[in-house]
């Protein structure tokens, strides 16, 4: 997939942004991919979700309220803080909610380093952008009784993705985009300066 994104014209030399969710497999192919020049943001709402999963019933909501109390910290590092804070609470009774908080947890701070409006932050901390359309393409495909072969289910893919498409609003917080294309150059510009240095 990343190769024939590249293929298509994606650069390979400068800094991009992923939002991804938990899977190791695209963190890898992403990092092999494009090395330093990537920046990963972990999907917030799968992170919740994969905690809360390790939990009692009971607790999950208020974990849950706590992990988002903490990502509205005011810096990174006090959300960092106030997470480790929670995955310490829970490591006694709960050691897997711990570990899944603990596991990729600086990446679910990539975009809080990037200092961007509140606006767009929220947007990009989650993968919901591109959920949103997998679930009307799935919604449009559950019509189907019967698939016959690969060219129908492009047809249908493509059907459903027209369909979402009528759906579809500005991103929110668009006009910060450009706040984004320049920390994204700021990150180039360090690891350019780190190379020169070495």
């Amino acid at each position: 997939m990343l190769a024939d994104l590249i293929e298509r014209g994606l650069p390979t030399d400068r800094a991009l942004l992923f939002i991804i969710d938990g899977a190791k497999a695209l963190r890898k192919a992403i990092t092999d991919t494009f090395g330093t020049r990537a920046l990963s943001q972990r999907c917030r709402a799968h992170k919740k979700r994969n905690v809360a999963e390790a939990l009692p019933e009971r607790l999950r909501a208020q974990t849950c309220s706590a992990m988002s109390q903490a990502y509205a910290a005011a810096d990174p590092k006090q959300a960092r803080q106030r997470l480790d804070n929670l995955a310490r609470t829970l490591e006694r009774e709960y050691p897997g909610a711990a570990a899944s908080l603990r596991e990729g947890l600086e990446e679910t701070l990539t975009i809080m380093r990037l200092d961007l409006p509140e606006s767009l932050t929220r947007v990009l901390s989650s993968t919901n952008l591109i959920e949103n359309l997998f679930s009307r393409v799935r919604d449009m495909a559950r019509r189907v009784r019967h698939w016959q072969g690969g060219t129908m289910i492009l047809r249908w893919t493509a059907a459903g993705v027209l369909e979402a498409e009528r759906h579809f609003r500005k991103v929110v917080g668009y006009r910060s985009l450009p706040k984004l294309d320049a920390a994204l150059r700021a990150h180039d510009a360090t690891l350019d300066n780190r190379k020169q240095a070495a």
